[in-house]
């Protein structure tokens, strides 16, 4: 019998300086049966760096043609496409020529460096491909404190990220790897 999805409950507030974004979003995140803490808490956390009113979580590992976050146009196109971890040069390729803007957020410590090693020089003329790492203590970090009912609050100013889960505060460094054009 196949596993089903874990439900979490998460109220994520977003103040972002940068962008004069603020606001409080109630999520709910189905977690696939494969899917780890760590991963999760990479996709919250995604959401939460790109939050907006349109912004939605997909269905992310359960099919292959959507990306785990996306952004829709009121016309139905497709704004910002989120992938996570370390997608095959092929999705990153079909993605950018899907959608007006492409964010890979990468994680894993060395694993993550290999694969950017062998994916920029394919990637350089994908002028709508933004590839952000995340560090590996960050994302150990945040998947400690993962939980069924979350009160996430992210603060952002000047491109640093602090996030606070519960009683726990997580300070998260985002590191460019591209940028887009």
């Amino acid at each position: 019998m196949a596993q089903k999805a874990t439900i979490y409950k998460v109220e994520l507030s977003v103040a972002d300086m940068d962008r004069h974004y603020y606001e409080t979003h109630k999520l709910t995140v189905a977690k696939h049966p494969s899917e780890t803490d760590e991963r999760l808490m990479v996709r919250i956390l995604a959401f939460a760096l790109n939050a907006n009113a349109q912004l939605e979580m997909t269905r992310g590992l359960s099919t292959d043609d959507e990306p785990d976050i996306w952004k829709k146009s009121l016309s139905g196109e497709i704004d910002l496409w989120v992938l996570l971890g370390l997608p095959s040069e092929k999705t990153v390729r079909q993605s950018c020529s899907r959608a007006d803007e492409v964010i890979v957020y990468c994680y894993g410590g060395r694993t993550a460096e290999m694969w950017w090693e062998n994916t920029r020089s394919t990637t350089t003329r994908l002028n709508n491909l933004r590839v952000v790492n995340l560090s590996e203590q960050d994302t150990r970090d945040l998947a400690q404190q993962a939980s069924r009912t979350m009160k996430i609050q992210v603060n952002i100013q000047d491109e640093e990220v602090m996030v606070s889960v519960d009683d726990a505060i997580i300070y998260v460094n985002p590191v460019k790897w591209k940028n887009a054009a």
